[in-house]
């Protein structure tokens, strides 16, 4: 042991060792995710221009449809480390089935809209009429892995709850390499074109689903747990998951008003605003892994009735959050000569790019506090509080955002706007955790 961590008070390592032991795996299984997109993004690349155009809208669909439906995962993950908390683990696991056949429910609601519109949807979206037909294969036959996918996100609700970060990646990984085996396979071997990227996707999401309900199903039965449904319950699910389906929402309003606003200054912004916000993706992953920690380790406090080491913990995962927000901004800052001639040659949309990408880099502290925040408010349960923050923010970054073209500004103008939403969302939930209201314990909120 080191003098400095032998100077740290016990409270404060015990801490640090949880929030790594979750946040490390949980990072793994986050920048595993959008990987199956790349993947399918390279494979279809080859076969022609139309065909990766009519992936990209359909893929930006179906990314759309299952983060609408995160909440699955953030309530589930806060119901489950309650009950954990409480020492009721029959409890947990039976909580964390309702959650799953909540989304095997919405799933078939999605297939059901998706399929027979897919038409529709593409055609909203301005697509040419040589990746028409492409987009809509491949969301046609992607639609059918959207329950899979959302099974996925209950049952990773289920084990963060449980403190287990680790199977998540473990599934993850196996996902995404069979993914591409799959692909590759489909694509070329059997010479279904984009329709076998679309059916390797899905085998695979299936894959992803079925390992996480052997595990789910072993530690029901082990503890004791009923698997049947229960519509109470599924009900309880998704009226706890709608305020963070709100927030959802208008998280995803902010993002494409900015993206709006982009399009309104041209090519060249636009082209450099898709590189910064590929980015800011990127380091939301790192700031979120800590988050998901704060919503399995708060939930779990909460439930055991200790208030004190709930605040204890987020004080800590604040000051995580703050340290890991400078680090990503330096890195930005330094590694910006590097990263950017990868992205672009163009020198116009590098001399747009450069200006933004420093205001990117000053507000990943601010961004690192909100992502705790709204990590550990999660874990509280305090869904409604968040949903009610969240439209604020919407209200305070619409106007602002909207009347940067007309005022003459540009991407950095616009960017500055982000900085401002990321401000205001640090003010009310920064407001709301120092007043204490999150801080209700027991094994149900």
């Amino acid at each position: 042991m080191t003098q400095a961590s032998a100077t740290q008070p016990p409270s404060r390592r015990r801490h640090d060792r949880e929030i790594i032991a979750l946040a490390v795996p949980a990072f793994g299984a986050l920048v595993a995710e959008p990987l199956f997109v790349m993947v399918d993004s390279a494979v279809v690349g080859h076969l022609g221009t139309s065909q990766l155009a009519g992936l990209g809208v359909a893929a930006a669909l179906l990314t759309t449809a299952v983060s609408i439906f995160v909440f699955l995962a953030y309530a589930t993950t806060a119901a489950v480390a309650r009950r954990v908390g409480a020492g009721d683990i029959p409890s947990a696991i039976r909580q964390g089935m309702d959650g799953i056949w909540l989304a095997l429910l919405l799933g078939a609601l999605v297939v059901a809209f998706a399929y027979p519109a897919a038409p529709w949807l593409i055609e909203a979206f301005g697509t040419s009429d040589t990746a028409t037909p492409y987009a809509v294969t491949y969301l046609r036959i992607s639609s059918f892995g959207i329950p899979a996918m959302l099974v996925v996100l209950a049952a990773t609700g289920v084990l963060r709850g449980l403190q287990d970060t680790r199977t998540p990646l473990y599934v993850a990984i196996g996902g995404f390499t069979a993914n591409g085996a799959l692909n590759v396979g489909l694509v070329y071997g059997a010479g279904l074109g984009i329709a076998g990227s679309a059916w390797g996707t899905v085998i695979a999401q299936a894959g992803m689903a079925l390992a996480y309900l052997i595990v789910v199903v072993r530690g029901a039965r082990r503890h004791g747990a009923s698997l049947r449904p229960d519509a109470a319950g599924i009900r309880a699910s998704a009226q706890a998951g709608f305020p963070l389906l709100v927030r959802t929402l208008s998280l995803r309003s902010v993002l494409l008003i900015a993206t709006a606003v982009a399009a309104r200054l041209g090519d060249t912004n636009i082209a450099a605003h898709q590189i910064i916000l590929s980015l800011w993706s990127l380091t939301a992953f790192a700031l979120d892994a800590i988050a998901i920690a704060g919503q399995a380790i708060i939930g779990r406090y909460l439930g055991a009735g200790d208030a004190k080491g709930a605040r204890e913990a987020c004080r800590r995962m604040v000051q995580w959050g703050i340290a890991s927000g400078v680090v990503l901004g330096v890195l930005i800052v330094l590694a910006r000569p590097l990263f950017v001639p990868l992205f672009t040659g163009d020198p116009s949309v590098q001399e747009t790019l450069l200006p933004a990408l420093l205001v990117v880099a000053l507000s990943q502290p601010i961004a690192g506090v909100v992502f705790v925040l709204d990590g550990v408010l999660m874990g509280a349960g305090d869904g409604r509080y968040l949903a009610w923050a969240m439209i604020v923010t919407l209200a305070a970054f619409a106007p602002v955002a909207l009347l940067i073209p007309g005022l003459g500004g540009g991407l950095t103008a616009l960017w500055w706007a982000m900085t401002l939403m990321m401000a205001v969302r640090l003010v009310t939930l920064w407001l709301r955790m120092r007043s204490g209201k999150w801080l209700v314990i027991g094994a149900t909120r």
